[in-house]
């Protein structure tokens, strides 16, 4: 009987940070849908919130995926525009990130998406982790991606909102207050001693080379939240993590090969995750 039939689990899908790693949420998300696998809510931190948003609207990822596929150092140096009035909260402004979302996903409220959706930012000036589920969803994507001292914070409700990744890099747990059951998790960022040198290591007696300001900067963020990471990731029912490791933080130009690491990791998980969640 139609009464006694086994309903399917809702199923949460926690998206973590990780910059140009961050492409490989959209293999995975190709994979999952043409598994056909259920997403019933998605929660997003910093790059993980900026797919997540382009994916939630209509359900689909193709014009993210063109975009990053298509993306080279001149295409993406026109994302950038710095001002040296602001310099004092950040290196970017984050305009014309603004704009590019605006282009993806329209000037949209989260009431108007297809599938219900969370980004996790961080208040800076607490530390408490602020999940935005209200409102303009191009403003909370501006405000989880906020690395310190690369954007400028976003201020919103009166709070001063930069990288959720401080607090919260893959929020398994939001999801699961969002309502799933189940929850899968994609992790993008990469143990600190797997990741591409972007320097020499020493020789002998060799004093260590010293990486420039950004690469310091945003290794120091990922060694923080690679250890938060660890004790989110047992609240997920599988992880998917892509080998991305050959992919540094800024190469936004290795889109494609981020997209092929993340869809052959979720092919991999496929047979385990539709076991675990009886689909057939």
């Amino acid at each position: 009987m139609e009464f006694f039939r086994r309903k399917p689990p809702k199923i949460g899908l926690a998206l973590s940070s990780g910059a140009a790693r961050g492409f490989a949420h959209i293999g995975v998300l190709k994979a999952l849908k043409e598994a056909s696998i259920p997403v019933d809510m998605v929660a997003g931190t910093s790059m993980g919130a900026l797919m997540g948003a382009c994916f939630v609207k209509e359900g689909e990822i193709n014009a993210v995926e063109e975009i990053a596929i298509n993306t080279g150092w001149r295409k993406l140096a026109r994302l950038l525009d710095p001002k040296l009035g602001s310099l004092r909260k950040g290196l970017i402004r984050g305009r014309r990130i603004e704009e590019l979302l605006h282009s993806l996903i329209g000037d949209v409220d989260f009431r108007d998406l297809r599938i219900p959706f969370a980004a996790v930012a961080t208040d800076v000036n607490t530390g408490e982790t602020v999940v935005l589920r209200k409102g303009s969803v191009i403003e909370a994507v501006r405000a989880s991606i906020s690395t310190p001292g690369v954007f400028v914070p976003v201020t919103l409700e009166g709070r001063c909102l930069v990288d959720g990744g401080l607090t919260n890099p893959i929020p398994t747990d939001i999801v699961r207050d969002m309502g799933a059951k189940f929850i899968i998790a994609v992790n993008v960022l990469v143990e600190p001693q797997k990741r591409a040198r972007t320097v020499s290591p020493p020789k002998g007696d060799e004093m260590a080379e010293v990486p420039n300001i950004f690469n310091t900067l945003i290794q120091s963020i990922y060694i923080m939240e690679h250890e938060i990471i660890k004790a989110r990731i047992p609240r997920a029912d599988i992880v998917i993590s892509p080998d991305v490791s050959r992919i540094e933080s800024f190469e936004f130009h290795k889109g494609e090969e981020a997209i092929l690491a993340g869809y052959e990791a979720a092919r991999n998980a496929l047979p385990r995750l539709q076991r675990l969640i009886g689909k057939r």
